[in-house]
């Protein structure tokens, strides 16, 4: 399930259009994601007109509008003319301080306010706001009233990102046997870093959804992110994912032109340095089989295969190879002697060579270079 359009907007100074809204809705569901959270109609006329928007797309997949527990936020749902709603109520005793709210408070909208929800919407969720830091007990005793009162998804979220995948897993497998006629469903976020690992460590204790935001956008640290747990689905645990990733890499690159933001270069999945390598032993194994230093191929995820880097940590096979595809053929003893001009000059310049710079530096050595 894809929150960009609700939990990823939230992170602070993004703010999609309705243009931009439409267009990423599109792209989200074009690779294969099951459901999309599109806004939370509580703001008001703009984003219900937003929603509603994206909503006459049409798309195959699932629409849901982000709901706290109030009757008048299903009230206002319900104009968005999607197909679900999610529910979120709290659950820690940090949280029911905060609005100053007890337990039995919690219950009790359970009870009344999923029906009401289920006579607007095909599909309700309910989601344990701050579950990582509630009592277990509690938690049964939530999926119990949501699953009773006729919800169709219990989820956890682990709001301020405190869990670790073992926990996450122990979570997950510790309300499975209770889940008889409610799907389980967990929200990560990333402050600690583990959200895509929680988010698989859900998935390998038999949740049934795991919610995800392209490129991990969201607020504070973010939130998993869609190409993490897609890919660590596909290659760590073996599973399909329905996804096409051949267009992960674009799919990032728009949303975060939507946002304002510029993809991390070493962002896992679609980073710029993603398929990149400098260091000499490494490049030394992908120039003899690329699997030597990547778990999968570029074009997997739609990257291009990156050319060789020549920078400080360079060998002495990069530097030929290179060399090489620019037409120049060097002697080992060239070669070893304009190497430690290449590290002074990447050091200097504070970024890789290009074949250009390696070709000049290579022609000042003094010795002549030898076309093909």
């Amino acid at each position: 399930m894809d929150t960009t359009l609700r939990d990823g907007e939230q992170a602070p100074g993004v703010a999609f259009s309705r243009k931009e809204k439409r267009a990423l809705a599109e792209a989200i569901a074009a690779i294969g994601v099951a459901e999309l959270e599109v806004g939370t109609p509580a703001m008001g006329d703009e984003e219900i007109a937003a929603i509603r928007a994206v909503a006459r797309l049409n798309l195959p997949c699932r629409l849901t509008a982000w709901c706290r527990a109030r009757a008048a936020d299903i009230d206002q749902a319900a104009r968005c003319r999607v197909a679900a709603v999610h529910l979120s109520v709290p659950v820690s005793a940090v949280q029911l301080a905060a609005v100053n709210k007890d337990q039995r408070w919690v219950l009790a909208c359970l009870e009344q306010l999923v029906p009401r929800a289920r006579q607007s919407f095909d599909y309700v969720s309910v989601g344990a706001q701050d579950a990582s830091r509630a009592d277990d007990s509690f938690l049964r005793q939530c999926l119990e009233a949501a699953q009773a009162a006729g919800a169709n998804r219990f989820r956890l979220a682990d709001t301020v990102g405190l869990w670790h995948p073992l926990r996450t897993a122990q979570a997950i497998a510790a309300l499975r046997p209770l889940a008889v006629a409610i799907e389980l469903g967990f929200h990560a976020h990333n402050d600690l870093g583990m959200a895509t690992a929680n988010a698989l460590a859900a998935v390998s204790a038999q949740a049934d959804g795991v919610d995800v935001t392209v490129g991990g956008l969201g607020e504070r640290a973010g939130n998993a992110a869609l190409e993490e747990v897609v890919m660590g689905l596909e290659v760590a645990l073996g599973l399909a994912s329905g996804v096409d990733t051949t267009r992960l890499q674009g799919l990032c690159h728009a949303v975060f032109e939507a946002a304002g933001w510029q993809l991390p270069p070493h962002k896992p999945i679609v980073g710029r340095n993603a398929f990149r390598h400098e260091s000499g032993i490494h490049v030394r194994g992908m120039l003899q089989d690329r699997r030597t230093y990547e778990p999968f191929f570029p074009a997997r995820v739609g990257c291009p295969e990156h050319p060789i880097e020549i920078g400080k940590h360079s060998g002495t096979a990069a530097i030929r190879h290179v060399l090489g595809e620019a037409g120049l053929a060097a002697s080992d003893r060239a070669v070893r002697q304009l190497l430690p001009l290449v590290r002074r000059a990447a050091t200097r310049k504070k970024r890789a060579l290009s074949s250009e710079e390696l070709a000049a530096l290579y022609r000042r050595l003094g010795e002549s270079a030898i076309p093909f």
